[in-house]
C-alpha cells in the first residue's frame, strides 16, 4: 500500500476514478472503509483512504522542529495503515490499488479537496441520537452539502437494539419470503413479473422530484442497483404544491387523485429521459407525503438510499433543514448524496 504524507493539501492528489473514503479510527470510519473496499472492488476502481488531522488531535506536544514534524507524520502514516489494515481484513480487494493520505487539515476539508474530481467520497454517519443531530447536525451533513461529487454516508447499527430492528425491517422487507407482491404504487418489476426469490438483499431506493440533481441521483441509483444485483426502487414523494398547475384546476385546489394522476405523469417523463436496463427489476411509487419522511420511511426497508441535493443551503439549511440533510441524520440506511 503506498502513503502520501503532506502538510499541504494541494500536495496530494487523486485519481478522478478514485473512491475517497475518511478514516479516523472510529467503528463509523472502519464501517464506511469497507464500504468502500468492497464497492471498489465491484466498480473495479482504486480507493485512497483520507486522514486529515489538526493539532487538537491527540499525537502529543506539538512538534517544534522539521525532525519532529517528521517524526510525526511518520507516526501518523502508520497509524492509518494500521486502521486500514483492520478495516480491510477479508475484503476481496486489490491492495495495489489502495492508496492512503494523511494530510495536515480538517477531515472535512481534506476530503473535499482530495475528494472534488473523485467517483464519490465515502464517510461514516456519526453515532448521535436523534435530538442531538437535529440540533447540531453532523459532520457528514454538512461534507454532502458542499461537495459536488456524490457523497456516501454509511450508516451502521448502533447498539444490540438497532440492529434487532434491522432485523425486523429485513424480514420485513418485500422480496425477504419466497414470494413478492406486486408494489401498489404506479408499477411493479420492471418486466412486470412477480419474482420466486429467497434471500433477496434490499433494494437500492432513489428518490426524484424532478430537479437536475435528482435526474443524477437517478442515474446514480441505476448504476448502484446494477452494480449490486438488486432491484431499484423509484419513489415520488409529493404534495400539491410541488406539482404546478394541474389541467383543470387552475383556478381552484386539485383532488388528491388528480394530484395523484399528476404526480404519476411527472414520474413517467422523467423515466423516460434515463436509460433503465431491461434487466434490472425496477418499481416505481408516488407517495403523498413530505420528501423527508417519505424517504425516511423508506430507509428502513432500503440498503442504499439515494437522493438529490436539491434544498436550502448555508445557514437557512443549517437552521430550517434541507431534505438532503434531514435524510443522512435521519435515515435508516446508508445513504448517497448526488448534486
Amino acid at each position: 500500500m503506498n502513503v502520501a504524507d503532506t502538510d499541504h493539501l494541494a500536495a496530494a492528489e487523486t485519481g478522478s476514478s478514485d473512491i475517497v473514503v475518511g478514516v479516523d479510527g472510529s467503528d463509523e470510519s472502519f464501517a464506511a472503509l469497507r464500504w468502500a473496499l468492497r464497492e471498489a472492488a465491484l466498480a473495479d476502481c482504486g480507493v485512497n483512504a483520507v486522514f486529515g488531522w489538526t493539532h487538537s488531535w491527540d499525537a502529543g506536544s506539538k512538534p517544534d522542529s522539521d525532525d519532529a514534524w517528521n517524526q510525526m507524520r511518520h507516526r501518523l502514516a502508520e497509524q492509518l495503515r494500521q486502521w486500514v489494515e483492520a478495516a480491510s481484513e477479508n475484503i476481496d480487494f486489490d491492495p495495489t490499488r489502495l492508496r492512503l493520505t494523511s494530510v495536515r487539515a480538517s477531515g472535512t476539508q481534506a476530503l473535499l479537496q482530495l475528494g472534488a474530481d473523485a467517483r464519490q467520497i465515502v464517510v461514516g454517519r456519526r453515532s448521535l441520537g436523534r435530538v442531538a443531530r437535529w440540533f447540531t447536525g453532523s459532520l457528514s451533513a454538512s461534507l454532502a452539502e458542499s461537495a459536488e461529487v456524490p457523497v456516501t454516508v454509511v450508516r451502521i447499527a448502533d447498539g444490540e437494539e438497532e440492529r434487532v430492528e434491522d432485523d425486523i425491517a429485513e424480514a420485513l422487507a418485500p422480496g425477504a419470503h419466497a414470494s413478492r407482491r406486486r408494489p401498489r404504487s404506479v408499477a411493479a418489476s420492471s418486466d412486470g413479473a412477480v419474482q420466486q426469490t429467497t434471500g433477496v438483499r434490499r433494494p437500492v431506493a432513489v428518490g426524484v422530484d424532478g430537479s437536475a440533481s435528482s435526474l443524477n441521483a437517478l442515474r446514480f441509483a441505476i448504476a448502484e442497483a446494477q452494480l449490486h444485483q438488486v432491484p431499484l426502487h423509484v419513489l415520488f414523494c409529493w404534495q400539491l404544491k410541488d406539482l404546478g398547475v394541474i389541467a383543470g384546476y387552475e383556478n381552484a385546489i386539485a383532488p388528491l387523485d388528480a394530484g395523484e394522476k399528476r404526480a404519476s405523469e411527472l414520474l413517467d417523463d422523467l423515466m423516460a429521459t434515463v436509460d433503465v436496463p431491461d434487466d434490472l427489476d425496477t418499481s416505481l411509487h408516488v407517495f403523498h407525503i413530505s420528501a423527508a419522511k417519505g424517504l425516511i420511511s423508506a430507509s428502513r426497508y432500503a440498503s442504499h438510499l439515494v437522493v438529490g441535493s436539491r434544498g436550502l443551503n448555508g445557514m437557512d439549511a443549517h437552521f430550517l433543514g434541507s431534505v438532503s440533510r434531514q435524510i443522512v441524520n435521519f435515515a435508516e440506511c446508508t445513504v448517497t448524496v448526488v448534486h
